[in-house]
C-alpha cells in the first residue's frame, strides 16, 4: 500500500506489546515466519516487540471447551496490536459445530474491539502471476466495513425444519458506522498518489443502506476536494476487477460486498497466499488485528507448504499502524525483491521467511 508517509514515529527504545494468536493448521507456521521478519527489521531500529502467545482456535476448543473467554479478551485488549494466524477445523470435522470458531473467536474479536475498518491492500507483485492476461499496474485498497451489515447476527428462523421455514438475515447499517468508515477511506485516498475513491454498493436495489452510503460519500466529498469520487454497483466491480483492475485506487464498501470482492482481489493478484488484512480500530480505543486472509488449511499443516508472505505483509501493516511506516516499507521492498528473484521457485515456508530476512539485510 503506497502512501505519502515515509518516516517513522518513535524509534530507539520503543516497546510495543503484541498479542500473537497463531491458531490452527498452517497458522503457527506462517506466524513464525512473520515474527522472524518483524524481529529482523525492528531490532536494528531499536524497537522491541514484547509478544505474548494466546492458544486460541479449534484445537484449543477441543482440548478445553473454550473459544475466547471474556478474561482472555480483556488480556488481549491490554496490548498494542494483535498478530493473527488462522483458525478453523478441517472441513467435515463433526466434532466442531459449523461456524463456532469463526463466530466465537474471529467475529468476537472484531466486534468487541470495534474493528470497524477491514483494510485489504491488493498489489500485483513482481515475480507473481495473475490469472488475468493483461492486468496492468494493480495497486488498490478495499476499505470494508467490519462491524455492521448482515454479519451482526440480526436475524433468525421461524418454523425451522418445515416447508414453511422462514430464515432472515438483517443488514444493520448506522449513520455513525458509515460516516467513520467513509472518513477513513477518504483520508486514505487523500494520502495516496492517485487520490481516487470508489463507492461500491447496490443502491438501485438495496435502497435504504445503499442510499445511506451514497449520501455520506456525497456529503463528505466536499471536505476532500483533491479526491476524485465515483460509484459502481458491486456487480460492475466484479466485472472490472477481471477486465481492468488497474482502474481502482481506494474502494469503500459494506461488510458483505467487501467480503466478496476482496477475495476476488486476492485471486487476481496471485492468490490469497499473498493477501494481508488489517482489522482496524481507527479510534485506537482497542488493539487492531493483522492477519492473512487465508484459512487454516489443515490438509497441509505441518508440511512447510504454506506461503507465509500474506502474514509477513500483515506484519508490515501492523508496523505501519504502530507508527513505523518506514520499517513497514522495508518489509514490502524485501518481499518485492524476493518475489521478483524467487517467486517462481518451490520453497518451504521457512525458506521464504529466511529469504525475506536476507533481502532485508542486503
Amino acid at each position: 500500500m503506497r502512501t505519502a508517509a515515509d518516516t517513522d514515529g518513535g524509534g530507539e527504545g520503543v516497546t510495543h506489546r503484541i498479542a500473537v494468536i497463531p491458531g490452527d493448521g498452517i497458522g503457527p507456521e506462517v506466524v513464525t515466519e512473520a515474527e522472524k521478519v518483524l524481529d529482523a527489521v525492528c531490532r536494528p531500529a531499536g524497537i522491541s516487540l514484547a509478544k505474548k502467545s494466546f492458544p486460541l482456535g479449534a484445537e484449543h476448543w477441543l482440548a478445553t471447551g473454550q473459544t475466547l473467554t471474556d478474561e482472555t479478551l480483556d488480556e488481549i485488549r491490554d496490548h498494542d496490536a494483535i498478530l493473527f494466524g488462522a483458525v478453523g477445523a478441517a472441513p467435515g470435522d463433526a466434532r466442531i459445530p459449523s461456524g463456532l470458531i469463526e463466530r466465537d473467536i474471529l467475529l468476537k474479536l472484531r466486534f468487541s474491539l470495534d474493528h470497524y475498518v477491514n483494510l485489504r491492500p491488493s498489489e500485483l507483485f513482481p515475480g507473481t502471476v495473475s490469472p488475468l492476461r493483461d492486468p496492468g499496474d494493480v495497486d488498490f485498497v478495499v476499505v470494508r466495513e467490519g462491524t455492521e451489515g448482515p454479519y451482526t447476527g440480526n436475524g433468525g428462523v421461524l418454523r425451522h425444519g418445515t416447508d414453511q421455514e422462514i430464515a432472515t438475515e438483517v443488514s444493520l447499517n448506522t449513520a455513525h458506522g458509515v460516516q467513520r468508515l467513509v472518513r477513513f477511506a477518504f483520508e486514505l485516498a487523500s494520502r495516496r498518489d492517485r487520490k481516487k475513491l470508489t463507492l461500491v454498493h447496490k443502491h438501485n436495489v438495496l435502497v435504504n443502506a445503499g442510499r445511506l452510503y451514497q449520501r455520506t460519500v456525497d456529503r463528505m466529498a466536499a471536505e476532500f476536494p483533491d479526491v476524485t469520487v465515483d460509484y459502481l454497483h458491486v456487480d460492475a466491480v466484479t466485472i472490472f476487477m477481471t477486465t481492468d483492475p488497474s482502474r481502482f485506487d481506494v474502494l469503500v464498501t459494506d461488510n458483505l460486498f467487501g467480503d466478496i470482492i476482496t477475495d476476488l482481489a486476492g485471486a487476481i493478484t496471485g492468490g490469497i497466499g499473498l493477501a494481508p488484512c488489517g482489522n482496524i480500530n481507527a479510534d485506537r480505543t482497542a488493539p487492531s488485528m493483522f492477519e492473512p486472509v487465508h484459512g487454516s488449511a489443515p490438509d497441509i499443516a505441518g508440511q512447510q507448504k504454506a506461503n507465509p508472505v500474506a502474514t509477513i505483509l500483515a506484519g508490515a501493516m501492523m508496523l505501519e499502524h504502530l507508527g513505523h511506516p518506514g520499517l513497514a516499507e522495508q518489509i514490502r521492498v524485501a518481499v518485492r525483491s524476493d518475489l521478483a528473484a524467487n517467486g517462481a521457485q518451490e520453497r518451504s515456508t521457512a525458506q521464504v521467511g529466511d529469504a525475506i530476512v536476507a533481502a532485508l539485510r542486503a
